[in-house]
């Protein structure tokens, strides 16, 4: 199993796909919505990650992160607000927060700064930081390792960008299962993304070149006013 992260967050619209994202990313996700029962759990000792709102209902998440520091929670805080000035950047990271993140904010981001919040807690903590997995052997199928952000076809490395990559692993999680265009939107660009649906049509368009040029056995299919489909070869 990987890390524990717990999630506060009392907007279900927010946290839904952000459970969804780190559950596929391989971390061990918990989510409250409200800041007194995290500060329970978060003395237990077993949350490596706390992502904290901080408008909630029950007690400011500032405070939440301030009552754990002092109580000895030596994990990783990234501090999830649509406050964005300045002076709560820095009273967030004075309370004890590691990394502060402004809504709207795209997941890959979220998930890479997670990354390196885990691997700073875990040199502060004495863990052991998660170690990446390593190469798939290999075979002659398309395999896309969500952990590692990595996508193989045979025993070949395949480049993806981190938007290309999160289009592929949704699609591959299950793989030929449809995704809605407005799922991928909201999961890979975010759910407040405005920008033009476009922007999807050429990263799809890119995976769909880069599949064929290194002769992967599958193929990203159109389901017509859905969305989108991957399936190997067999079965395209």
């Amino acid at each position: 199993m990987g890390s524990h992260v717990l999630l506060v967050e009392d907007d279900d619209r927010i946290a839904a796909p952000l459970v969804r994202t780190l559950e596929r990313e391989g971390y061990d996700v918990q989510r409250l919505a409200q800041g007194l029962p995290a500060l329970e759990l978060l003395a237990s000792g077993s949350v490596d990650l706390l992502l904290l709102d901080l408008g909630l209902a029950d007690v400011d998440g500032l405070e939440v992160c301030r009552r754990a520091r002092e109580a000895g929670y030596a994990g990783g805080v990234i501090i999830l607000t649509a406050r964005d000035g300045e002076l709560d950047r820095v009273v967030g990271l004075d309370v004890g927060a590691d990394d502060y993140l402004a809504k709207p904010f795209g997941l890959s981001e979220l998930l890479a700064r997670a990354r390196a919040v885990l691997r700073r807690s875990a040199a502060r903590t004495g863990k052991e930081p998660p170690t990446p997995p390593a190469p798939p052997p290999a075979s002659t199928g398309l395999r896309v390792d969500v952990q590692s952000r990595r996508v193989w076809v045979g025993a070949a490395e395949l480049p993806a960008t981190s938007k290309e990559f999160d289009v592929l692993a949704l699609l591959d999680a299950p793989r030929g299962a449809v995704v809605s265009r407005e799922r991928l939107i909201n999961e890979v660009w975010d759910e407040n993304w405005f920008g033009s649906t476009k922007t999807l049509d050429a990263t799809v368009g890119r995976l769909r070149q880069k599949l064929e040029d290194a002769a992967a056995p599958a193929q990203v299919t159109t389901v017509r006013g859905v969305g989108f489909r991957l399936e190997d070869a067999q079965d395209a």
